[in-house]
C-alpha cells in the first residue's frame, strides 16, 4: 500500500504530520507519523472496529454478532479464536487456532450450570433461588453440596419473560 505522503508529495499537496483521516462517525480510518510509521482501520456501521492492517504488512480483523459482541478474531499470524453467545450474552463457545474449546450453559438466570473445556475437564453447578451456588462436581471426582438434579424445588424457569420459583409440595 502507498502511503498518503507520497502521493500528497507526487501531487503537490502541502501536508504536516501526523496525517489522521476520520470518517464520518470520527473513527480515525488512517495514521502515519514522520517517521514512515502508517496504518488503516476499517469500522462497521456501529463505530466497532473491523480491521486495521500496519506499516510492516501485519493485520486483524474482529467480526461482531448483531449485539456488538466480539465473535471473531484472526491476524496475519495464524492466529484466531471464535466466540458464541446465547439471547442473554453470555458465551456459549469459545475455540481457537491451537485447538482450544470450551462450552458454557447457564440457567435463566444467568448462572454457569456447566462448563467444559478441550483437555476434558467439566463441572456442573447448581444454584438455589437467590444464586446461591449448591452444588458443584467436577471430572476430577471434587464433589460440593447436594444436588438436586431429582428434583424441581427451588429451580427458577422463565415463562414469557416473567420468572417463577418450583416448590416441592406434600
Amino acid at each position: 500500500m502507498k502511503k498518503l505522503s507520497e502521493t500528497y508529495k507526487e501531487l503537490g499537496i502541502a501536508f504536516t504530520f501526523p496525517i489522521e483521516i476520520k470518517d464520518s462517525k470520527g473513527n480515525e480510518t488512517y495514521f502515519e507519523a514522520s517517521d514512515g510509521f502508517w496504518y488503516k482501520r476499517e469500522y462497521d456501521v456501529n463505530g466497532s472496529k473491523t480491521y486495521r492492517k500496519d506499516t510492516d504488512g501485519s493485520w486483524h480483523k474482529h467480526e461482531y454478532d448483531s449485539k456488538g459482541n466480539k465473535t471473531y478474531y484472526e491476524d496475519s499470524k495464524g492466529v484466531w479464536w471464535k466466540r458464541d453467545y446465547d439471547a442473554d450474552d453470555n458465551v456459549t463457545y469459545f475455540g481457537t487456532d491451537t485447538g482450544f474449546w470450551s462450552k458454557h450453559e447457564y440457567d435463566a438466570n444467568g448462572n454457569e450450570t456447566y462448563y467444559e473445556k478441550s483437555n476434558g475437564f467439566w463441572s456442573k453447578h447448581e444454584y438455589d433461588a437467590k444464586g446461591n451456588q449448591t452444588y458443584y462436581e467436577n471430572s476430577e471426582g471434587i464433589r460440593q453440596g447436594t444436588s438436586r438434579s431429582k428434583s424441581c424445588d427451588g429451580k427458577v424457569v422463565e415463562i414469557d419473560g416473567l420468572k417463577y420459583e418450583l416448590k416441592l409440595t406434600n
